[in-house]
Order: structure tokens, then sequence, then C-alpha cells
């Protein structure tokens, strides 16, 4: 599986730009996805997932990490094989690389959200928030 970012770029505070992501792969649809963010020095940080649950997507589950909670929303599109990240009312502090990830396996609880755990990985865009 191949994950291609984009999307990323320079934003003034308060805009709201979407991050796109798409996969090559036939199964994408089974796959769990991640929009994780990366500032220099510090750790890839989760931003988003969307959880595969099995079956019909009406199992699957969202989660958003407390700093973009109300902000951010994540969706995927499976017949484009795309996962989005709608980012709103950005901050300076929201700048960062952004990176989508992709998991074949399924997970539960704090695995859903570690970086460690997903299989796959675009190739990150920047996005620099202006103030």
């Amino acid at each position: 599986v191949q994950l291609q970012a984009s999307g990323g770029g320079l934003v003034q505070a308060g805009g709201s730009p979407r991050l796109s992501c798409a996969a090559s792969g036939r199964t994408f649809s089974t796959y769990s996805m991640g929009w994780f963010r990366q500032t220099p020095g510090k750790e890839r940080a989760i931003v988003a997932a969307i959880i595969y649950r099995g079956g019909s997507w009406r199992g699957g589950t969202t989660y958003y990490a407390d700093f973009v909670t109300g902000r951010f929303t994540i969706s995927r599109d499976n017949a484009k094989n795309t996962v989005y990240l709608q980012m709103n009312k950005l901050k300076p502090e929201d700048t960062a690389v952004y990176y989508c990830a992709g998991m074949e396996k399924y997970c539960s609880g704090a695995g859903c959200y570690d970086s460690k755990e997903y299989d796959y990985w675009g190739q990150g865009t920047l996005v620099t928030v202006s103030s």
C-alpha cells in the first residue's frame, strides 16, 4: 500500500485547509487510518484516526486528540481510496508536518493511536500557520 498526502502549505491563522491522503490497494476500506503530526525535536503525535470495526462503516469510530477536538474532522471516501483531514480555525501551534498512516490489523484501545502500530505511511505534508 502506498499513501500520498497532499494539501499542505502556508495558511493564515483561522484558515481551513483540507489535507488529503490517497491510497493504493484494494483493501483500503478495511484499514484503520490516522493523521499524525510532527514538529522538530518532538515525536510524531496522533491528530485523528478513523478506526475500522468491520462490516458497515456505521461501526467505525473516530478519535481526535484533545488539541484538535472541535476544530478538525477526519473522514474517508472508500470509493476514492482517500482519507481527509478537514482543519478549521488553525492556530500557529498547528504548524507541523502532517502524515497519514494506515493500519491493516485490528486494533483496540491505545494501540489504535500509537504510531508504532501503523503499517503504512505517507510522505508527509507541511502545514505552516502564520499569525
